[in-house]
């Protein structure tokens, strides 16, 4: 099965869920797409944590997307039930549990072209990742929480890069998880030929502009606006733990 290139749908809320669930959507295949490439590699996180060898987990991964795609389990997906992370949670567990059964049986996709994801370097993340003992449940939200963040870092990469300050990000991207995780500012402004003030002044901004990407972006799979804070709480407090 082939999924649309789509790219990122400009939705909020739970509204781009709601259009990947509605095939009449005109936004149906963009939003399905985004949903699909964004948070497979969670899904497949949390399956390898179960103790499901690469090439099974890879089949899994494969075939719940696949599900996903052919039996539309979006159209079960309700705002007022809380979070679409909680939501996909819950729909991988139950899918794991009908599946256990009959993992060794026919080849998963039935003969379709199976998704574009690439499992290798989601192996090459794990493996780099810190050994913890967190649940297979603590491992999903986790790895949800730092790919929101890798989405948002790509946006404001592509917002820089298309004012010509695509230096500029890479050198201050450092500083967005705190000023003791980046250089002097001295050596900074030296290196972007400017004034330590006016260096602070862009880290400000960027902080700034990081942060409003973030909620934004947190926004897209949260019930309401008045959501948007508690979740960011909580996915601050996971990658915390």
């Amino acid at each position: 099965m082939d999924i649309p290139d789509g790219g990122k749908t400009n939705t909020t809320h739970w509204s781009m869920i709601l259009s990947a669930a509605d095939p009449a959507s005109p936004d149906h295949q963009a939003a399905l797409a985004d949903l699909c490439q964004a948070y497979w590699y969670p899904v497949y996180s949390l399956v390898r944590r179960r103790g499901i060898a690469r090439s099974e987990a890879e089949e899994l991964t494969q075939e719940f997307f696949l599900r996903v795609l052919e039996k539309n389990y979006l159209q079960a997906a309700d705002p007022q039930k809380g979070r679409f992370r909680t939501f996909l949670l819950v729909c991988v567990k139950r899918f794991l549990a009908n599946e256990w059964d009959r993992r060794h049986a026919q080849k998963r996709g039935g003969g379709k072209s199976p998704l574009s994801l690439d499992f290798q370097a989601a192996e090459d993340r794990c493996r780099i990742e810190p050994a913890d003992t967190l649940t297979p449940d603590q491992v999903f939200d986790r790895r949800w929480a730092l790919t929101l963040l890798e989405r948002v870092l790509e946006s404001l990469g592509a917002e820089m890069s298309a004012t010509g300050k695509q230096s500029q990000f890479e050198t201050l991207k450092v500083y967005l998880t705190g000023e003791e995780h980046g250089p002097p500012y001295s050596q900074t402004a030296d290196e972007l030929q400017m004034t330590v003030g006016a260096a602070k002044v862009a880290v400000h901004r960027l902080r700034r502009r990081f942060g409003d990407l973030v909620r934004a972006e947190v926004a897209r799979t949260v019930a309401s606006a008045e959501d948007v804070d508690e979740e960011v709480r909580s996915l601050l407090a996971i990658l915390c733990t």
